[in-house]
């Protein structure tokens, strides 16, 4: 699992890394091709005296050379920076969507047991399908991510079910019901682990807190 104090991009991004890797890749592409210039400089007197006849054109292929190993460095550093930025920032998303669907979740359970009220399980429902839909934009941008989102989605199904119409009119049912509800609920917690684990305990309960407000 990674923590947030462990200063590597998330592995719940890996496509994103994918898609920027040919920033990467040029700049250890031009490294190589100055290395290599610089061994025959050293090593082939002949290309020694065509480079020294030709002063003005060596200082403008060396200055290039600098510049882009410099630019395509920086681009890279920054790049990988807006990602980690990302990463918390989806991780914090994730946070809030799984405090409101455990509350969700317990409050639908006990309208299926017959101990809830239905009108606030229909209520956390509600916020919940709200979060759910805020949520989707930055959710689906990356593979682990996206999988927390489909369990979501697969979630909102068994509450929607949970509160139908005549689930508690038969034990059997109702009981049925409640398990479907209880494994759909346990997968978007085992989806959503690698997404809460850039997070503190701290700053999970923060978010928690901060949607119920």
């Amino acid at each position: 699992m990674v923590h947030a104090s462990d200063g590597w991009v998330p592995e719940a991004y890996d496509g994103l890394v994918l898609r920027r890797w040919p920033g990467a890749t040029a700049a250890a592409l031009i490294t190589v091709v100055t290395l290599g210039l610089i061994a025959v400089d050293l090593t082939d007197a002949a290309a020694r005296r065509w480079w020294a006849e030709r002063a003005f054109a060596t200082d403008v292929v060396a200055g290039i050379l600098v510049v882009l190993i410099t630019v395509l460095l920086v681009d890279q550093v920054l790049r990988v920076r807006q990602l980690k930025d990302r990463a918390y920032a989806t991780a914090a998303q994730a946070a809030i969507l799984m405090a409101q669907a455990t509350r969700a979740k317990q409050s639908v359970s006990a309208v299926i047991n017959g101990s809830g009220d239905r009108d606030t399980a229909l209520d956390e429902v509600r916020t919940y399908m709200t979060i759910l839909s805020i949520s989707a934009p930055v959710l689906i941008d990356a593979r682990v991510s996206r999988t927390f989102l489909e369990q979501a989605q697969r979630l909102a199904v068994e509450l929607a079910r949970g509160l139908a119409p005549g689930v508690k009119a038969s034990g059997e049912i109702s009981t049925a019901s409640d398990a479907r509800l209880e494994d759909s609920f346990q997968r978007l917690r085992s989806a959503a682990a690698p997404l809460l684990g850039l997070l503190t305990a701290e700053q999970q309960s923060a978010a928690g807190r901060g949607e119920s407000q």
